[in-house]
């Protein structure tokens, strides 16, 4: 029984899936917990040293033991090599992106298992651990933070990590509260879901007018004019087979008051993406896509917005992912280790149709 828990290789990801506490659990109960080290992680190696956790460093996981399985959660380097541990983490690779083809190649050479944490999921299909709340509340505050940009209420928007959610939402109420025009309206798809309801209590944190829309809204799917009438959108829909098409790519150049786009589910690649007007994820230096300057549109797509709020998103999905890592092991409830055995299926699923 070991776990490998991998040094994040993208600098600005700070979280992780597995707190110390957490750890030192698995390690009581015979787990072999291996953690490499890391200069951006948001938790301190001190904790993971005091759990009893072997410490290792950064990238030993290609050297690890056969039978590890190896836990992170964004993109493995990209240096095309087989891959041969099985892998814990969100490949991004089963909905036709192009990257995600050049990953499921990496496992099918190397003979290895991509266990993506998207797609562990209980009888009824439903994730049993996701970032999806604090994806929803930062990526609300990053779009509004672009509109009150376009307006020119606030200055730069390079974006770094915050210390706690109010810390983040803090300068972006005294930007609203200064307005003396009407404070914009916001449209939130997808809001009965953990997405969504981070982004609602984002937006009511601010004092803003929200439009709740959920599958009942939007089950004759589409065209939907009312999108068009409100400042901001937020799209916190998984991108899917027979997703309607919220914002089709003629929506550059049509009359509206829509100026900003979070796509927060952000899935461009994808062809089920219900957003048309960009191609690209943004980033934490440059957030927001020019879709069209007359009238102005832009997309905020950021990939990894949990990671602006490194701290809380990693105590809340470590918490949700630990009786399932019990499970993996067998040191859990049954059902607990079934949702592994849906995430495996899935992967097998996959992995032929890149041959």
């Amino acid at each position: 029984m070991h776990l490998w828990v991998r040094a994040e290789c993208r600098e600005t990801e700070r979280r992780v899936a597995l707190l110390p506490e957490q750890a030192a659990r698995l390690v009581a109960k015979g787990v072999n917990v291996t953690l490499e080290r890391s200069d951006v992680r948001i938790i301190p190696i001190e904790g993971y040293e005091a759990a009893g956790c072997t410490i290792a460093s950064a990238g030993g996981w290609e050297n690890a033991p056969e039978d590890a399985f190896v836990l992170g959660l964004k993109e493995l380097p990209d240096d095309g090599s087989p891959l041969r541990h099985k892998h814990i983490m969100f490949g991004h690779a089963f909905k036709h992106q192009p990257a995600g083809k050049n990953l499921l190649k990496r496992f099918a050479v190397g003979g290895g298992e991509l266990l993506d944490l998207e797609y562990l999921v209980d009888e009824a299909g439903k994730r049993v651990a996701a970032f999806g709340y604090w994806a929803g509340f930062a990526g609300a505050a990053v779009s509004i933070m672009g509109w009150l940009r376009q307006k020119e209420l606030i200055g730069d928007t390079h974006l770094s990590a915050f210390p706690h959610s109010m810390e983040m939402i803090e300068p972006l109420r005294t930007a609203i509260m200064s307005m003396k025009r009407q404070r914009p309206s916001v449209l939130i798809i997808g809001a009965l879901g953990r997405v969504g309801t981070g982004a609602r209590e984002a937006c009511e944190a601010l004092g803003l007018q929200v439009t709740l829309w959920d599958q009942e809204e939007t089950a004759q799917g589409g065209p939907f004019h009312e999108i068009f009438e409100h400042d901001i959108l937020l799209n916190c829909i998984l991108a899917r087979p027979g997703c309607p098409v919220f914002v089709p790519e003629d929506a550059k150049a049509m009359p509206r008051s829509l100026s900003m786009i979070g796509d927060i589910a952000c899935d461009p690649e994808s062809d089920f993406s219900p957003i048309k007007v960009y191609n690209r994820v943004t980033t934490w230096d440059d957030p927001y896509f020019r879709a069209s300057e007359d009238p102005v549109l832009e997309v905020m797509a950021v990939d990894n917005l949990p990671s602006l709020l490194p701290l809380e998103s990693s105590e809340d999905f470590s918490e949700q992912l630990f009786p399932f890592l019990l499970g993996l092991f067998g040191l859990g409830a049954q059902e607990d280790a079934t949702v592994w055995e849906r995430a495996r299926q899935t992967f097998a699923l996959h992995v032929p149709r890149i041959q």
